[in-house]
């Protein structure tokens, strides 16, 4: 057997970080099936989850912050929807209070979970010696360009945001709870200021 060329572990691992995180994305979106969409995620949730179970677990420490940087934050991006699109604002929660409520209780567990598996824990521990210090913004420009599956900017934007903060508390405490915490308070907000339709796929994929 002839010894692994220098390097090569490091090629290999390269090519495969943009088949996953670069490619799949764009085969969603070239797909445009629903069904698709939740198996990518619930299926490479779980594929993730089996593949880093040696990442390390950190304790949620570091909520206070976490939920001190959500009343600002929060509060920005609520008072820029109601001042610059009042239309949309409370939208969800007015008009369809019902299916509001049941996005509240379900998005945490079947949206926001799987992500942080796949965007967090198994991002960090499969990609960290490639990315080495950077791999912060690795995490969040790989969540930022998923949602180009939602066809519009704002989606990309308001994502690279959040996946930069959501990366750094990871980062910061390996606390995969911790970051799913953040992330659903965020996307639970988005949804509710009126905002969500931009990360809707059926209101992208059949227009």
């Amino acid at each position: 057997m002839h010894p692994e060329k220098p390097g090569s572990g490091r090629v290999f691992l390269c090519a495969e970080f943009l088949v996953l995180f670069g490619l799949v994305p764009l085969l969603v979106l070239s797909l445009r099936q629903p069904g698709i969409l939740v198996l990518v995620l619930w299926g490479g949730g779980f594929a993730c989850w089996a593949a880093s179970r040696a990442a390390p677990q950190g304790k949620a420490l570091g909520i206070q912050r976490v939920l001190a940087r959500f009343a600002l934050c929060g509060a920005a991006l609520t008072l820029a929807t109601w001042a610059l699109a009042p239309a949309l604002f409370l939208s969800l929660p007015l008009q369809h209070p019902r299916f509001w409520a049941l996005v509240m209780l379900l998005y945490p567990l079947l949206s926001v979970w799987p992500q942080e598996i796949i965007f967090r824990r198994f991002l960090f521990h499969r990609y960290g010696l490639l990315f080495g210090n950077r791999i912060t913004a690795a995490s969040a420009i790989a969540f930022s360009y998923a949602h180009i599956i939602y066809l519009n900017p704002l989606a990309v934007v308001l994502t690279l945001a959040g996946g930069a903060m959501f990366a750094r508390s990871y980062s910061k405490t390996r606390s995969l709870t911790l970051t799913a915490l953040e992330h659903a308070l965020y996307g639970c907000l988005v949804f509710t200021i009126g905002l969500g339709r931009y990360f809707f796929s059926g209101a992208a994929w059949h227009h």
